[in-house]
């Protein structure tokens, strides 16, 4: 995998995190997508392996160093990081050292934010990908025809901004649906 070199030129080369190691790796922090290299920190192997064990806690002592990288998205991985610490001293301490702006502490702690549910008439929880069927005829604002009582609604896409919303296709037309209005195949 080759690594975008503006990203490598800004920590000449080096792991983001433990200033340690060759960078390899584009880390794209999460929820922000890797169209830009502002989203992203160049990390290496070790890091890598350290994001995936529950027991490298010591590894990540390193980030006392990077809490200070003066690039957003270096600070919302350290600071998530530590979070993920904060129950050992020195993790909550180095934490409480840091003096970020709002937006930067919110896309860190948004991976251990849960995202709220889409949920149907019956209590199921909807995913974007299910099918669903209406349990109310409806009258589609827009068009010219009703959705029967029983249609089907398959590939359904959530709103991400209102989960009493979904979106589906009925005769090849993508229309806003109220979940309460829907039922989950199971």
């Amino acid at each position: 995998m080759s690594i975008n070199q503006k990203l490598l030129d800004r920590n000449s080369n080096q792991c983001e995190l433990c200033n340690e190691q060759v960078a390899t790796i584009e880390y794209t922090v999460s929820p922000k997508n890797d169209d830009s290299i502002e989203n992203q920190v160049a990390i290496c192997e070790k890091c890598s392996a350290a994001m995936d064990n529950k027991e490298a806690s010591f590894h990540w002592r390193c980030l006392d160093g990077s809490i200070w990288n003066p690039e957003p998205s270096v600070q919302a991985l350290s600071y998530r990081i530590l979070f993920g610490l904060k129950e050992e001293g020195w993790a909550n301490d180095l934490i409480n050292l840091t003096d970020y702006d709002e937006n930067t502490i919110q896309w860190a702690v948004s991976a251990y934010e849960k995202a709220p549910l889409h949920i149907d008439a019956f209590g199921n929880t909807l995913e974007a990908g299910d099918t669903v069927v209406l349990t109310k005829e409806l009258n589609v604002k827009g068009t010219n025809f009703t959705a029967s009582k029983g249609t089907v609604v398959k590939r359904i896409k959530l709103v991400n901004d209102n989960t009493d919303q979904i979106e589906g296709k009925i005769n090849d037309q993508t229309i806003v649906i109220l979940t309460k209005f829907v039922k989950k195949s199971l």
